[in-house]
């Protein structure tokens, strides 16, 4: 194959990248493969990655990560790939899978069931802590039950007087607590405090003391959560996988980013959280102001990677 298709493959992969508004920052962390051999792919320079084997998992991979096909990409470039059949490529495949099957098929098998893993063991957290929260409730409901039936008796041991006191008394504490339940079971409600093309600010009322966060996609897209200045979970969702966490009730704010924003979903102690909806709008007016650019400029702003402050008052 001519340099000239050499080159096309470093290009096609490093368009693409840039088209999802991906760094190679962002790759190195979602695909754990160091930037310098990502680098080394876009520039064709295959002699510095670890071995011939690790050429095409590696591309494979790296094509998955921005939307391409790596299998139909290995094929059409194959010539310019260093071969299969050497030495090095074959004791490697026979070292890892006896039953001679492709080292990529297993890098790509552990990666899913990775990603299939993580939601699991969340969900699982998820369930023991709301079935440790109830057991709490249920005991402290229970001692609370036992005092009222106590104040119950005194009250019909004592005269009339007392009796109408200890009844008003009792209506008040009733009101006080009804007023209470109606502020603890306020609807959640999101509001935008400031919008630019890469993100917004937005504040939340009445959240829970540590909100319950749902994550989920439409179709596959990459985002991270930090809190706190620490990544807490980041990876890449489908349509046919989700992930849920709990905010520390410590957190003032948290700080979501999107690979693809359009399709993501996000749910706050189970409130929907449309976040697109007024950034779509604010792009889609700085688009509009940049004559003949307007198609380009909103194509790339739906691509880049967006950031996404959600502040808890």
């Amino acid at each position: 194959m001519s340099d000239n298709s050499k080159i096309t493959l470093g290009k096609t992969l490093r368009d693409a990248r840039i088209a999802k508004g991906y760094t190679l920052d962002d790759l190195q962390q979602t695909t754990k493969i160091q930037k310098r051999y990502l680098i080394a792919i876009e520039d064709q320079n295959f002699d510095e990655l670890p071995g011939d084997f690790y050429v095409r998992a590696f591309i494979k991979q790296y094509a998955d990560m921005v939307d391409l096909d790596g299998a139909e990409l290995l094929k059409q470039f194959d010539s310019a790939l260093p071969s299969t059949q050497t030495q090095e490529y074959v004791d490697k495949v026979n070292e890892n899978n006896p039953e001679t099957r492709s080292q990529q098929r297993q890098v790509d098998e552990r990666y899913v069931k990775l990603r299939r893993t993580i939601p699991v063991i969340g969900i699982v957290i998820v369930v023991l802590v709301i079935l440790v929260g109830i057991w709490v409730a249920a005991s402290h409901n229970g001692g609370g039950t036992t005092k009222d039936n106590v104040d119950s008796s005194s009250v019909s041991v004592s005269g009339s007087s007392s009796n109408k006191t200890k009844s008003s008394s009792s209506s008040s504490k009733s009101s006080s607590k009804k007023s209470s339940s109606k502020k603890a079971t306020k609807t959640p409600s999101f509001k935008q405090l400031s919008s630019t093309t890469s993100g917004s600010t937005w504040e939340m009322k009445n959240a829970s003391a540590k909100p319950k966060m749902s994550l989920s996609a439409t179709g596959s897209a990459w985002m991270s959560v930090t809190v706190s200045g620490s990544t807490v979970w980041q990876g890449t969702l489908s349509s046919s996988t989700s992930h849920s966490l709990t905010i520390p009730s410590s957190a003032t704010s948290v700080t979501l980013k999107f690979g693809n924003a359009p399709a993501t979903k996000v749910k706050v102690d189970g409130k929907n959280f449309d976040f697109t909806s007024a950034t779509s709008t604010s792009n889609a007016t700085s688009s509009s102001s940049t004559t003949g650019t307007t198609t380009s400029s909103s194509s790339t702003t739906t691509s880049q990677v967006q950031t996404v402050t959600l502040e808890f008052k």
